[in-house]
């Protein structure tokens, strides 16, 4: 087996790495809003309440780009040109975001990257389950690890730029101004995209003045790290002639056309239809069980990627909001602690797809999340286990979406768009779910958070067993209109044996 998955990956390697670069590329773009976003405050000179629409903005755009990204699945040729579209325009943006001197400005720039961010999203998922199919998970395992990759970089190069004290300098600002300190407790609070911002708006932030801060250096970095993605993707273009310069050596996608083959024999000709999955001509056909398929594997998505977005988001307002009132910079690793847990869980569990089936990871993962979570609950007022929690949380959850999305296209043959409805999902669930949880701290204090999220592990595992059960009964259908065929040949081979042998028998009278 091992064998097996090392020719495979020498086989289109090429292709492999660039979509793990472009989902470290996603990640570098995902990760860089919360630690700079009062240094963008101070060099758009406008309010906290002003500039969280940035992030609304961002997760906005990418849910709409998750859904878009199924418009370029249609060949190999325009996938890849995407790719290379949207990775050389997060460069872009990282390149204009020191530009931009109004919030607006930094909406829309926001708005581009999160469109950009939702296409890779989706293509990089699709492409790979379409090149390895029954072997994907360990695959998308690695995808998601380079996504945590550059989740981690993206935080390590802006920190030496971010400004210690204010950074836009009032006529009063030595007798009313925010410390050093309150400055690292906003930067901590902000990180859940703005969620928390009725609760830290006392703070004295100037708007008018002059600008200090050297953020811009970040993200011209940031903006050169990137550029490898885009010339890789161009690269692999150029090597598999997609491009016209390229001569008129046979295309991959026509190399590779008998081996994208799905298990079952039918072609991904299915997944060259725009939104092929939709036409109601592909569906009239279908059991009700392979649209229940897809809706529960999103419904699983959606509150998995929720708890994670609102773990990350809210995490350091309940260290620091009574019984813990934990310090400020104490609370300020929480947040990095668990996604650098998801990252470590997400290359473990590259090995640990290897060796298991992805219903067994599924199984040990949210059921790691449901126990953490309860534990979670009932030690609420230490602060060490809530460090240790928050690190099992991450372990425990980082395998869930690539083995959803592995063992959904698997449970459905790769004849439906799995892909896209799970990406769109799951960017629907991190951005409403913690909406929600945001609500619900609000009205019912920092406690509801944590219950919120175990509410939502029990309702996710609910609905995984709900899955399983869905796929048994899925499966028992399609073996039973094999095995109805398979008796109707034999019956039709014995009838047509016997009118053979009865007009050998009137030949010979």
């Amino acid at each position: 087996c091992g064998c097996r998955i090392w020719s495979l990956f020498k086989r289109h390697w090429r292709q492999t790495l660039t979509y793990w670069s472009a989902f470290f590329s996603f990640g570098l773009c995902i990760a860089f809003l919360g630690p700079t976003v009062l240094d963008l405050r101070c060099q758009t000179q406008s309010t906290l309440q002003q500039i969280t629409w940035v992030f609304f903005s961002q997760q906005f755009f990418l849910l709409m780009g998750s859904g878009l990204g199924g418009l370029f699945r249609k060949t190999l040729p325009s996938s890849l040109l995407a790719l290379f579209s949207c990775t050389l325009v997060i460069s872009l943006v990282f390149a204009v975001i020191p530009l931009c001197n109004h919030v607006l400005l930094l909406s829309v720039a926001m708005a581009i990257a999160g469109l950009a961010m939702g296409v890779i999203d989706t293509i990089a998922n699709l492409q790979l389950v379409n090149l390895y199919q029954k072997d994907s998970a360990i695959f998308l395992q690695a995808l998601h690890f380079f996504m945590g990759l550059g989740a981690l970089v993206s935080p390590l190069v802006a920190d030496p730029f971010l400004a210690d004290d204010v950074c836009v300098l009032g006529a009063n600002w030595t007798t009313n101004s925010s410390s050093p300190s309150d400055l690292q407790h906003l930067r901590s609070s902000l990180a859940g995209h703005g969620a928390a911002i009725g609760n830290i708006s006392q703070y004295p932030l100037h708007t008018e003045g002059v600008v200090v801060t050297q953020v811009s250096y970040a993200f011209w970095i940031m903006a050169l790290i990137n550029l490898p993605v885009p010339a890789g993707v161009l690269t692999l273009m150029y090597h598999e002639r997609l491009l016209p310069c390229s001569g008129s050596s046979p295309r991959l996608i026509d190399r590779d056309s008998l081996s994208s083959t799905s298990p079952t024999g039918d072609s991904v000709q299915g997944h060259r239809r725009w939104f092929g999955c939709c036409d109601p001509a592909k569906l009239l056909g279908r059991p009700a069980s392979f649209l229940i398929l897809h809706a529960l594997g999103g419904a699983i998505l959606f509150v998995t990627e929720g708890i994670i977005g609102s773990y990350a988001g809210f995490v350091y307002t309940y260290a620091v909001s009574p019984p813990l009132l934990m310090g400020h910079k104490t609370a300020g690793y929480l947040d990095s602690t668990f996604w650098a847990s998801i990252t470590v869980g997400r290359l473990a569990f590259i090995y640990l797809s290897y060796r298991y089936t992805a219903p067994r990871l599924l199984t040990f993962s949210l059921v790691g999340v449901i126990l953490v979570q309860c534990l979670l609950l009932i030690l609420y007022t230490s602060g060490v286990f809530l460090f240790i929690g928050t690190c099992v949380l991450g372990l425990c959850i980082s395998s869930v979406f690539p083995s959803m999305l592995a063992f959904t296209e698997d449970v459905l043959d790769y004849k439906g768009c799995a892909t896209t409805v799970l990406v769109t999902s799951a960017s629907t669930g991190e951005m409403l779910l913690q909406l929600l949880v945001g609500s619900a701290i609000h009205s019912g204090g920092s406690y509801t958070f944590m219950l919120c999220c175990t509410i939502s592990s029990y309702i996710g595992f609910c609905l995984f067993l709900l899955l399983l059960y869905v796929r048994h009964r899925h499966r028992n259908r399609s073996t039973g209109k094999h095995t109805s065929g398979g008796h109707t040949k034999r019956a039709e081979l014995k009838c047509s044996n016997t009118i053979c042998l009865g007009i050998k028998i009137q030949y010979m009278l």
